[in-house]
Order: structure tokens, then sequence, then C-alpha cells
């Protein structure tokens, strides 16, 4: 995995990302976390979501977005750094494999 190095368009600091996680090879029998951050309907589109992948995965174990807190975005690179800090202490607390951070707009 290669590391990236990205300047803040704000000035105000170098942020780092490591890149994305590998894909897991099948959903079964794994947890994944919700995350909305109250845009566009997630209130509609999440309970769809787990629909399908409960068909998809039988064994699959979602923790919905109701049980995180609202993750609205933000200017503030140090907010932002806190509330993804946040929602990954609570999704690894959860026992989370993996994470739906977004449904879309």
């Amino acid at each position: 995995m290669e590391n990236i190095e990205v300047v803040s368009p704000a000035g105000i600091e170098i942020v780092k990302r490591r890149g994305a996680s590998p894909r897991l090879a099948d959903l079964n029998g794994k947890t994944v976390c919700e995350v909305w951050n109250g845009v566009f309907k997630g209130n509609q589109t999440f309970p769809l979501i787990r629909r399908l992948l409960k068909q998809r995965f039988p064994s699959i174990n979602i923790i919905p977005f109701t049980e995180f807190p609202h993750m609205p975005g933000g200017d503030n690179p140090r907010e932002q750094r806190a509330r993804a800090q946040l929602v990954a202490k609570l999704a690894q607390e959860k026992g989370a494999h993996a994470l739906i951070s977004g449904n879309g707009a």
C-alpha cells in the first residue's frame, strides 16, 4: 500500500493518508457499521442497503447509523479528524470489519 502526502487546501497542515483498505472477500459473518452525515436521505437509503446486503450475505451483522453520533461535515480539519477518530474507536468497539461511510448523493 502506498503512502500519499496531501497538502490541506486551507494551508493549515499536511494530511497523510494510507490509502483504501483491501476489500473483504466475503461479508458473511462480518460486522459492518453504517455512518451517516445527515445528507441525502440516509434514513431511507440505509434500510434498503441493509436489506440488500442481508439478502446477499445472510450471516452479516449490520450496526445501523443510529448507533453512531451524527457526523456532519465541516471546514475545520481538526474537528473532522476528531470525529473520524471517534467513529473509528466506536466501530472498533463494536467489532467492525467494515464501515459504510456514505450512501451517495
